[in-house]
């Protein structure tokens, strides 16, 4: 089982040692504030040698005492949000607990967690009840003795305050925080108190994505993106290892996104054989994740064709046979995806992801502004496409699916992500040629998704045949799937005669 899921949202506030705590009762919705209670929190905090969690805000801690005793696991969402992760307290040699390790492996790759420091923290709980009983918030009173233990020893100690909303609002949280800076409280300067321990030991990860201008250089389009993909791959790893709806999805297009662009700007790095590995690599991890993602969407395509069906044309357990085919599908391509995630592969493959972006090499051509090197990039692709497009319209799939019509499809989907890349060139024609190129993506990605679905039903009537049932509706729906697939190649047609011309050049 994964580890309990909570939402943690609070802020922080140094406060003097002699500071007095406000009165909080007649804060909007308070009915009383409960007689504070005393605990004493230890806690030991996990981390690489190099503190890669602690540089991206994330703690990993083993507590003892207090009201939530055990193992704790904070990766922060938002300014004043996180989402708190827990487990068993288990022994104390045992280690962090898997399903912690796993939730932030994108970050640690296979690299050992450690114990980095020890905190010994005497807390004062104000528990704020609303007048309906329920805790609203909590005021907690801290002081704090933390001692460092890697690379070396050392000790110091404060006083904060924390205010965690439980039931309450976040006008509430607000109005506490008010009250308590009235008090003479001040914003924490740190994060969290792992943060504030250590200190100058601590290098924080900026975000070091570049902010693109038509006039910048044009690598500056292509790293902003990369960095938006590996950020977005770092945000779902967790996710698609919960099984997370859409997670699945949302990193298999940060990996194609990632990829597509690469292609479409290779010229703008200059390790040609490096580019090319890690757009390999990428294509792997993507048609990993593909296999759970297609049952997923195929699943969700046949029940929707079932439940648009009169009841008197759906002839057998249909739903419940694809129910086990489907749903099999996904749970075994899910757990190769989590098997591949949990590789040295992927794991070589982030590290290489995240070192292009660290220390990029450029071509002389990258350092030229982006609105003059941008657009010739786009219409080398829009050409690319054209000639794909040529050859499907000379060779019509019809019922079947043709190579050209599948490569059109690929170069779409390529054009489109370069395009989206582009957008801060700020050409209104760079958008729409975004746009039509999704437009066409999409029709043939219908088109694709009829072919792979008749398959499926052509499998499903014969497997359904064998166990002497009705394969009537198997047959409805592959037919029904037919006429999907000549629709959609006609409207590919139609729509191809108002794809955007080139791009003009500065």
């Amino acid at each position: 089982m994964g580890p309990d899921l909570a939402v943690e949202i609070e802020r922080k506030f140094d406060v003097d040692d002699d500071a007095a705590v406000p009165l909080l009762h007649d804060l909007p919705g308070i009915g009383r504030v409960a007689q504070p209670v005393e605990y004493q929190l230890e806690a030991e905090y996990f981390d690489t040698e190099d503190f890669r969690l602690a540089a991206r805000r994330i703690t990993v801690r083993r507590r003892t005492g207090g009201e939530d005793a055990g193992w704790h696991l904070k990766i922060p969402v938002g300014p004043d949000e996180r989402h708190e992760h827990h487990a068993p307290l288990g022994r104390k040699g045992d280690g962090v607990p898997a399903s912690l390790l796993d939730l932030v492996r994108v970050h640690i790759r296979d690299r050992a967690l450690v114990p980095v420091a020890r905190l010994s923290t005497r807390r004062i709980v104000h528990h704020l009840h609303g007048e309906e009983g329920g805790i609203l918030a909590d005021l907690m009173d801290d002081r704090v003795r933390a001692e460092v233990l890697h690379p070396a020893q050392d000790s110091l100690h404060w006083r904060e305050w924390e205010i965690e909303l439980v039931d309450g609002s976040r006008d509430l949280l607000d109005a506490a925080q008010t009250r308590v800076t009235d008090a003479g409280a001040r914003p924490a300067t740190h994060g969290s108190k792992l943060e504030r321990t250590l200190g100058p030991l601590l290098r924080t990860v900026t975000d070091a994505r570049p902010a693109p201008t038509p006039d910048g250089p044009a690598a500056d389009v292509l790293l902003a993106y990369l960095h938006e993909q590996l950020t977005t791959l770092e945000q779902q790893d967790p996710q698609v290892r919960r099984d997370a709806p859409d997670a699945v999805h949302r990193m298999r297009v940060a990996t194609r996104r990632a990829r597509s662009a690469l292609a479409t700007y290779r010229s703008l790095l200059e390790d040609a054989d490096a580019v090319r590995s890690l757009r390999e690599e990428l294509k792997w991890l993507a048609g990993v994740l593909g296999k759970a993602r297609d049952a997923e969407v195929m699943h969700a395509r046949l029940r929707e064709m079932l439940a648009g069906e009169p009841a008197d044309l759906v002839l057998g357990p249909v739903g419940r046979r694809v129910d086990l085919e489907l749903g099999g599908d996904y749970r075994s391509a899910h757990a190769q995806a989590l098997k591949a995630l949990r590789g040295k592969r992927y794991f070589r493959l982030v590290d290489t992801f995240e070192s292009l972006l660290t220390a990029p090499a450029l071509t002389a051509r990258a350092a030229e502004p982006a609105a003059r090197v941008i657009p010739e990039l786009l219409n080398r692709d829009m050409r690319r496409l054209r000639s794909a497009v040529h050859e499907a319209r000379h060779h019509p799939a019809g019922l079947g699916d043709h190579p050209a019509l599948h490569q059109a499809r690929k170069d779409a989907k390529r054009l489109r992500y370069g395009a989206e890349a582009a957008a801060p060139v700020g050409r209104k024609k760079i958008a729409r040629i975004a746009d039509s190129a999704l437009g066409i993506q999409k029709i043939l990605g219908e088109h694709q998704d009829s072919v792979v679905t008749r398959d499926l039903l052509r499998r499903l009537g014969a497997a359904a045949s064998q166990q002497g049932e009705n394969g009537f509706t198997y047959g409805r729906l592959h037919a029904l799937e037919q006429v999907a697939a000549l629709r959609a190649e006609a409207r590919f047609r139609k729509e191809w005669r108002y794809f955007p011309t080139a791009l003009g050049t500065n």
